[in-house]
């Protein structure tokens, strides 16, 4: 089974905060669902990382249509997480806008 790896980051706006997951460009077949791996990508990180305090030290410390980078995670088609690299954000933004 092939593995992919996600970027993944929290993307802000004047009214809410975007759950975003970036795709790579030769993602596997065994992806077939777009929304079924999104919901996945987006279980795994907030497992691993405190979504509550994630989500308030971007809403506190980060301007409105900043997208704040949390890292990747890597997983195969099945869910199975074979690796990532996610860290919440620091206390101040540091060229975190894409």
């Amino acid at each position: 089974m092939c593995a992919d790896t996600f970027g993944v980051g929290i993307h802000l706006t004047d009214t809410e905060l975007q759950f975003v997951v970036h795709v790579p460009s030769d993602v596997d077949s065994g992806w077939t669902d777009p929304e079924a791996f999104q919901s996945l990508v987006a279980e795994t990180v907030w497992d691993l990382l405190d979504q509550q305090a994630v989500l308030g030290t971007i809403a506190e410390r980060f301007e409105a249509e900043t997208t704040v980078t949390l890292g990747t995670v890597t997983l195969e088609s099945d869910g199975t997480v074979v690796s990532h690299e996610l860290n919440p954000p620091t206390s101040t933004p540091e060229d975190e806008t894409e």
